[in-house]
Formats: C-alpha cells, sequence, structure tokens
C-alpha cells in the first residue's frame, strides 16, 4: 500500500469515528496531494509525498512560532496538534548522536577544511541520512560548528 492510499484509507476512518482534528489534517493533506499530482499530471511516489508531508510540517512549525509570538497559544496548540499527526506518516527523526556521525564522516569523506565547503558537507551528510527525517536548520548548525572558522 502507497503512502497515498494509506492517507485515504485513515481519512475515511477518521470521518466514520468523527475525529474531527485528524480529519482536517488528512483532507489538507489530501488536498495537497492532489495539487501535486494535477500539476505532474501523473501518481504521486511516495518520496514526493513525503516531501509534501515534510513541506507541511514545516509550515506548521512555523505558523506555531508566530502564533506564540502573537500570544495566541491556543492557535499555536493547534499548530503542534496538526504537527504530531502528520509526523506520524513521516519516517523516524534522526538523532543528534546520528547527526554528528553523519556530518564527521560527511566532513572526512569530503575533506572539507573551511565553512565555505560547507554545501559539499551538507548534501554528503544528508546523504548518509537518507531513509531519516532530518532538520536542515538542526544540520546545518551542526556542519558550522564542526567545520574550523
Amino acid at each position: 500500500m502507497t503512502l497515498a492510499e494509506q492517507i485515504e484509507k485513515d481519512f475515511v476512518s477518521a470521518l466514520k469515528s468523527q475525529e474531527t482534528l485528524r480529519v482536517s489534517v488528512l483532507r489538507m493533506v489530501k488536498s495537497s496531494l492532489k495539487l501535486k499530482q494535477v500539476e505532474t499530471g501523473q501518481p504521486l511516489t511516495d518520496e514526493q509525498v513525503l516531501a509534501i508531508l515534510r513541506m507541511l510540517v514545516k509550515q506548521r512549525h512555523e505558523a506555531a512560532e508566530m502564533f506564540q509570538q502573537g500570544g495566541r497559544n491556543d492557535l499555536a496548540d493547534k499548530e503542534l496538534a496538526e504537527i504530531v499527526l502528520l509526523e506520524g506518516y513521516l519516517p523516524a527523526v534522526a538523532t543528534d548522536e546520528e547527526m554528528d556521525s553523519a556530518v564527521a564522516a560527511a566532513i572526512a569523506e569530503t575533506g572539507a577544511t573551511s565553512p565555505k565547503e560547507m554545501g559539499k558537507v551538507m548534501k554528503a551528510a544528508t546523504v548518509r541520512l537518507a531513509g531519516k527525517t532530518v532538520d536542515g536548520k538542526r544540520l546545518s548548525e551542526k556542519v558550522r560548528a564542526k567545520l574550523p572558522a
């Protein structure tokens, strides 16, 4: 079963059990998937579905941060609850130890010696962390910290 099919199945299940938040989130996901499918003109691969889910999680994080800054904790909490549901469809998040070892291996592999080579290290580290959900901002901070200034 593809990820898109799983989302559709979960949507129907949530509708039947009247889970309001879950229905809302899955409806949003289905809408985003359909839009991308219309753009590409062909069925989406699991990688494309994961990319869309990651984008939606990132949007929710940004919205929650903005709501918290604006003093709207009720709306921020809703966004955070949506993130939890969305992350249920994503692969496991890379741990700090996994990121550290991937960064160290990427630096050794590329022979990077300065922050100017950060792009090469980021690319190599991302490849090493394939199959995991990686926060690019945290990964870049780790690379920046390990490269001599």
